[in-house]
């Protein structure tokens, strides 16, 4: 199983991007995906994540009202879309899953290569 992360860039403050990751592989079932984020000198934080099987969904406070995550189950896929960005959002942002694989029928968590968002101001 793989992640793919993809849409970072740069932008400025106010500015919108979105964030794609598409799970592949041997996968039975997707029980949960979603973004974390690292700054510089940084502890790994959590940003936005979904449980896939009720759609429900969780964010870290600085995220709420600005971010929302969504999914695309034919792919695989979920999004992550950020807008009124702030300087403050600047990090490596990672994909994660927790994935029943298909093969050994084990829950494993995958991690994302992560991808780079810069917001100026």
């Amino acid at each position: 199983v793989q992640l793919q992360a993809s849409g970072g860039g740069l932008v400025q403050a106010g500015g919108s991007l979105r964030l794609s990751c598409a799970a592949s592989g041997s996968i039975s079932s997707i029980r949960f995906m979603g973004w974390y984020r690292q700054a510089p000198g940084s502890q790994r934080e959590l940003v936005a994540t979904m449980t896939i099987s009720s759609n429900s969904t969780h964010y870290a406070d600085s995220a709420k009202g600005r971010f929302t995550i969504s999914r695309d189950s034919a792919k695989n896929t979920v999004y992550l879309q950020m807008n009124s960005l702030k300087p403050e959002d600047t990090a490596v942002y990672y994909c994660h899953a927790l994935i029943l694989d298909g093969t050994d029928l084990v829950v494993t968590e995958y991690w994302g290569q992560g991808t780079q968002v810069t917001v100026s101001s």
